[in-house]
């Protein structure tokens, strides 16, 4: 076989739908329950923090949803984004698999958030909203979201985790570069930032804390609106276009994967990628294995409970049905912080309870291993989050090469390393730590949970 580099779509087949798999499932998600009555919550109540147009998209079960045209315009300036054969890293490996991966680092934020970043901006802009509040993790999604809203006319305020903030400084001066305003959460702007600070002034920050923050922000302001960067099903929804690609991109080079992976936080990247391949498997008969790969520090799909919980720290927002390790959970500073999130998306949950896709845990330092073994047979720098979906890659094709069945392997590596190289110097200088949680950690924090 030709050793081509680069499998992409002519701008004309781009997709042009988004797949919304919850038409496919066999078990729909419990739905969410609203945060002061414990009942099950109705499309109006979410209208204080989204608009009209994705709520619809949050409880649709229409199979497909098409893209506007204005969100298409903005998506040809970095899409079809490339599915390359890893030749440099099965070389390394040695393997007799097959290695393939989706690079959503092509994107003007350098990672896979612009695909639902442009999206909600266009559906906020479209009902008059002028503010937004949002959070962010490692800033990819801040990133994303700053640079969409400003096409569309709109202002940003962006609660960063402060432990990102800090580790990752021109993250925040990208966010400022685009037009918005990134503060470091916990902060003193909000009650629910203030409540955590008096009880931990050295508080390094989450995801959970910082999505309480920027609820808190549109709740308390009628002229502000909030966007999530993963976890909800609308969310999930537009990142499907990466795997709508894939799928003919995989056709293009006239090969299936037996194999998807992708590394996880709340869901987004991971469904984007898997979710049209789980699609296959539950209409047509495919065999093909969706595995979730996380952090052994932030374990939820793989020692969390499924169980009702806060999407947020404070409890401000709906009780979702999901895997989770407790919303009062802080996890230990990884340097992928995109994937320190104690929870994880409603159909993920129940597509991993239902037993319909996989999930594994990583540690650390063996993601930075795999990282720079990409970087240096690949040429891309891998973000840290997307150096867990090359170890699931990677483990998977020596597990393959050890029983004598090799098999073809796609990873959605879902952005670039070059604003996270202070990680990779912590690496080369030794300085990165492993952390798992212990059984009595897990129960304790899960036992917090009223």
């Amino acid at each position: 076989m030709k050793k081509i580099r680069k499998f992409l779509l002519p701008e004309a087949e781009m997709p042009t739908r988004w797949y919304n798999i919850m038409a496919d499932m066999p078990n729909k998600p419990k739905p969410p329950l609203h945060p002061a009555t414990k009942e099950p919550i109705k499309p109006e109540d979410l209208a204080p923090l989204f608009p009209m147009g994705l709520i619809e998209q949050e409880v649709s079960t229409q199979k497909f949803i098409d893209i506007p045209g204005e969100v298409l315009d903005l998506y040809r300036t970095y899409r079809p984004s490339p599915v390359f054969r890893a030749w440099g890293l099965e070389k390394a490996l040695g393997t007799s698999c097959k290695i393939y991966y989706k690079y959503e680092g092509v994107s003007y934020a350098g990672s896979h958030k612009a695909n639902t970043a442009i999206a909600q901006a266009y559906y906020n802009k479209v009902e008059g909203v002028k503010k937004m509040s949002t959070e962010t993790g490692a800033g990819q999604w801040g990133s994303a979201l700053s640079f969409a809203c400003k096409q569309f006319g709109i202002d940003l305020e962006v609660y960063m985790v402060k432990v990102s903030f800090n580790q990752k400084p021109y993250r925040k001066l990208m966010m400022n570069t685009y037009g918005a305003n990134a503060i470091a959460s916990p902060s003193n702007l909000t009650d629910a930032g203030r409540k955590i600070l008096a009880a931990n002034p050295d508080s390094p920050g989450s995801l959970g804390i910082a999505i309480s923050e920027a609820v808190e922000r549109a709740a308390k302001d009628p002229e502000v609106k909030y966007s999530l960067g993963s976890v909800l099903n609308h969310v999930l929804l537009h990142q499907t276009i990466i795997g709508e690609e894939a799928l003919l991109q995989m056709e293009m080079a006239g090969d299936y994967p037996d194999i998807v992976v992708g590394c996880f936080g709340g869901g987004s990247n991971f469904a984007g990628i898997s979710f049209p391949f789980v699609r296959e498997n539950i209409l047509k008969g495919k065999k093909t294995r969706a595995i979730a790969i996380e952090p052994a520090s932030c374990p939820k799909l793989t020692r969390g409970k499924f169980m009702y919980d806060y999407g947020d720290s404070v409890g401000l927002t709906p009780l979702l049905a999901m895997y989770t390790l407790g919303h009062n959970f802080v996890p230990a500073k990884i340097h992928a912080g995109g994937l320190r999130y104690h929870g994880a998306g409603v159909i993920v949950s129940q597509l991993l309870k239902d037993g319909l896709i996989e999930a594994q845990s990583k540690y650390q330092k063996d993601c930075f291993n795999n990282g720079v073994m990409f970087a240096r047979s690949e040429g891309i720098i891998p973000a840290p989050e997307a150096t867990y979906a090359i170890t699931g890659a990677v483990d998977e094709a020596r597990r393959c090469d050890e029983a004598g069945t090799p098999q073809t392997i796609l990873f959605n590596l879902s952005g670039h390393g070059h604003l996270d190289l202070g990680s990779y110097e912590k690496y080369f200088s030794d300085d990165l730590e492993d952390h798992e949680l212990s059984n009595e950690e897990i129960e304790k924090s899960i036992a917090m949970i009223s």
